[in-house]
């Protein structure tokens, strides 16, 4: 059977290639593009805090971007314009169907199935005469469809083959149309056509692809410039120990505010002016610096707006304070950058990459500027001072004679009457815009557990295990602090007292370690205790679950004689001994009850597998994408809407080492799990950690707890394991165990003033 491959002359089958392609474009085009007016619910805006700088912030958010009402008409536009092309396409492509419809030669003219040649011929004339093209009734259209019928009925083959085969064509002919007009491939038209293949394939393409790779090999995955991590890695390199100021001076430094590598940076001649001005109203910006880029002009610019931009003082509308919105607003991303390149030194110095070691003070020095920088406040202000309507002028309403309130914990736990009169010279409205702020601010109930995680005894833990923290965050506003009749013991439960929220938890309060529903609790006696370890935290309740495996490093211990150490291991060997004997006796002393009931089907086992199932949600939770939505955050020195972020990692204070990589907890809505893992010390010992939870958004939140982490030795069967043991090697490199230093500090390394 042949085949006819033909273009679409009419069109037709064109018009329905466009429709189904436009189709598919324009609905989610239009249901992701179209501008939609955020209505404003005025319950919502009672809720907000209306203060002068908050309203002034708000105004320039709306004014922004002066061109989005343009932008916006001229999207609706384009979009119209679609629909109408869509509704013009399916226009066209029904009338191609019913021109194209079964053609039936006898209904074209008006006879009836199996009519005469002269009857065929009568009705012929008739409609010719009323549709040529010559006569004032013609239709060209028409009049064809008239002769092509005629054709078909006169021929005899043609209308045998009609009436056999409903084709005046016969059974031997199969058209194939191409979707595309016949005269794309005419030979006038071929260099227009060519020449659009080659404007978008050989010159359109290539520039967009290359200009995405030019821009993707300048930036990170956090759309910093690599410049600028690679001056953050010198300079944290350089400084392993860097102060607060230092700490501003490299931020300041950043190449997103150099005009040669950022072209939104804007450069004035009224700089040369108000700048050098600037300079006199700051002390201690070190504008004399000679260490480059740290001399640059732009460096020392954006010091001394950042600068002032702390120290909340006023700048030229027109110039500066523009500059100062948009060096402020990209101040976050970047020191993120900078704890990021810190916890990388950190990383390297230990795998013996480079030889100095970033303190433990360099990266939280990081993490203390970012809230100073939201806030628009100095670390040594009063925290106070990020409520409305409180300046240095009436702080000193809370630190009078009789009460000395420092945080806005103590003030929130204050009864109603006293804040109002401590804040008597407020307006109501003023005082009302002061409580607003202070009762969405948060309140972290900080709890952690510790446990050694897919092992027999998770309390137990042994030298060179995994252990993993699991840090519960439990958020609640303020607001639930607003009772007359707040107990102390329930303040001091809630971890909310001014000690443990600015310098964590004592280790003298700590409880034990919780054991677990399906272990058994011994007995005293039996088991020697040392003096210098102390019971870790209770565990808390899991509450939400989102898992980060953070990598484990290491910290230095400071060196020992041989002999202590020996003597050390003599006393690990005496009490496995004693341990060992009080755990038999115990043993023979329950196994004279009732062996049946050891039989029968116990709850605590359903308790395990339950703790076995939860375990693997939470690893599959950690799968999922990190969610960048919490709460927003009341910062009207901050230009732009900012959501509430925490960092939590665990450090060793007294070897000032950082233990775990911090984990940016982006999500805390009302609850967060985080799974801190690092790897316990190779020696037995008791030592000191310390988890911290430390804010990105606002001053006075920081929290820490410290734990003892008692680590035994590990069981024989592990440490002499034949598959591990390899001869050859142990006599060409003899080691004494004895000469193995810790990677930890324990208590017993320390002066008693230090414990």
């Amino acid at each position: 059977m042949g085949q006819k491959f033909q273009y679409d002359e009419s069109g037709g089958t064109f018009f329905y290639f466009l429709l189904s392609f436009w189709a598919l474009i324009l609905g989610p085009v239009t249901l992701f593009y179209w501008p939609r007016k955020q209505k404003r619910n005025p319950d919502e805006e009672k809720k907000l805090c209306h203060c002068q700088p908050c309203l002034q912030k708000r105004e320039h958010l709306k004014n922004a971007e002066p061109w989005r009402g343009i932008k916006h008409f001229l999207i609706k536009l384009v979009i119209v314009g679609g629909w109408l092309t869509l509704i013009f396409l399916a226009y066209k492509v029904s009338q191609f169907d019913y021109e194209m419809a079964n053609f039936d030669p006898y209904e074209i003219l008006g006879i009836s199935t199996g009519a005469s040649q002269s009857e065929i011929k009568k009705a012929y004339r008739k409609l010719s005469l009323i549709l040529h093209p010559d006569k004032d009734t013609g239709n060209e259209k028409e009049f064809m469809k008239l002769s092509k019928a005629y054709q078909a009925l006169t021929d005899e083959e043609s209308r045998k083959n009609w009436e056999k085969y409903g084709n005046p064509d016969g059974p031997g002919a199969m058209s194939f149309g191409i979707a595309l007009p016949s005269w794309i491939v005419e030979k006038e038209n071929s260099v227009w056509v060519l020449g659009l293949y080659a404007l978008v394939f050989m010159v359109a393409l290539p520039i967009v692809v290359g200009t995405w790779w030019n821009r993707s090999i300048k930036f990170t995955g956090d759309q910093v410039l690599l410049d600028t991590t690679q001056m953050y890695y010198y300079y944290f390199h350089k400084t392993p120990n860097m102060a607060l100021k230092r700490v501003i001076m490299i931020l300041a430094a950043s190449l997103e505010f150099d005009r040669k590598h950022n072209s939104e940076i804007v450069e004035r001649p009224s700089d040369d002016e108000e700048v050098p001005h600037l300079f006199k109203k700051l002390p201690n910006l070190k504008e004399k610096n000679k260490e480059k880029p740290l001399c640059y002009p732009y460096s020392l610019k954006a010091r001394a707006i950042l600068h002032a931009h702390l120290s909340r003082i006023a700048l030229n509308p027109a110039t500066l304070e523009k500059d100062r919105q948009y060096i402020v607003g990209k101040c976050p991303y970047l020191i993120q950058e900078q704890v990021n390149c810190v916890n990388q030194l950190i990383l390297l110095a230990y795998a013996g990459r480079i030889k100095s070691l970033p303190s433990i003070e360099t990266i939280e020095n990081c993490m203390k500027l970012c809230p100073m920088v939201v806030q628009g406040l100095w670390e040594f202000k009063s925290p106070l001072m990020q409520l409305p309507h409180i300046n240095d002028d009436n702080l000193k309403y809370f630190m009078s004679k009789k009460r000395q309130i420092k945080s806005l914990q103590q003030y929130a736990q204050m009864k109603t009457d006293e804040r109002r009169s401590l804040l008597r010279n407020l307006s109501d409205e003023e005082y009302e815009n002061v409580i607003k702020v202070l009762g969405k601010m948060p309140s972290i109930d900080f709890q952690i557990t510790v446990e050694v995680m897919d092992d027999e005894n998770p309390t137990e833990v042994t030298a060179g295990a995994i252990v993993t923290v699991t840090v519960n965050l439990k958020r609640k506003n303020m607001s639930s602090l607003f009772n007359d009749d707040v107990a102390e013991d329930d303040i001091a439960e809630n971890g909310l007292d001014e000690g443990k929220e600015a310098g964590g938890g004592d280790g003298d309060n700590d409880t034990k370690v919780k054991r677990p529903a399906w272990l058994k609790q011994k007995k005293g006696g039996g088991k020697k205790v040392k003096k210098a370890s102390k019971p870790a935290p209770k565990a808390a309740a899991l509450i939400k679950t989102n898992v980060e495996d953070s990598p484990s490093v290491s910290v230095e211990r400071k060196s020992k004689s041989k002999s202590e150490r020996k003597q050390r291991l003599d006393e690990d060997q005496a009490d496995s001994a004693d341990e060992s004997d009080a755990d038999t006796n115990e043993l023979n002393d329950k196994s004279s009850g009732d062996e049946s009931t050891t039989q029968k089907s116990n709850p605590e086992d359903d308790d395990q597998e339950w703790e076995k199932f939860r375990k693997i949600h939470e690893r599959e939770k950690s799968l999922e994408g990190k969610s960048k939505s919490s709460h927003a955050v009341h910062c009207p020195y901050f230009p732009h809407d900012k959501q509430e972020y925490w960092w939590t990692y665990i450090c060793d204070r007294k070897s000032r080492t950082l233990l775990t990589a911090p984990y940016h907890v982006t999500g805390l809505v009302e609850q967060e799990t985080v799974h801190l893992k690092f790897t316990a010390p190779t020696w037995a010992g008791v030592y000191s950690f310390t988890v911290c939870l430390r804010s990105d958004s606002y001053i006075g939140f920081d929290q820490q707890k410290d734990f003892k982490l008692d680590v035994k030795k590990a069981p024989e069967e592990i440490t002499k394991h034949p598959q591990w043991e390899f001869e050859d090697s142990e006599e060409e490199n003899p080691v004494d165990k004895a000469d193995q230093e810790s990677e930890y500090t324990t208590d017993e390394d320390l002066p008693e003033d230090e414990d």
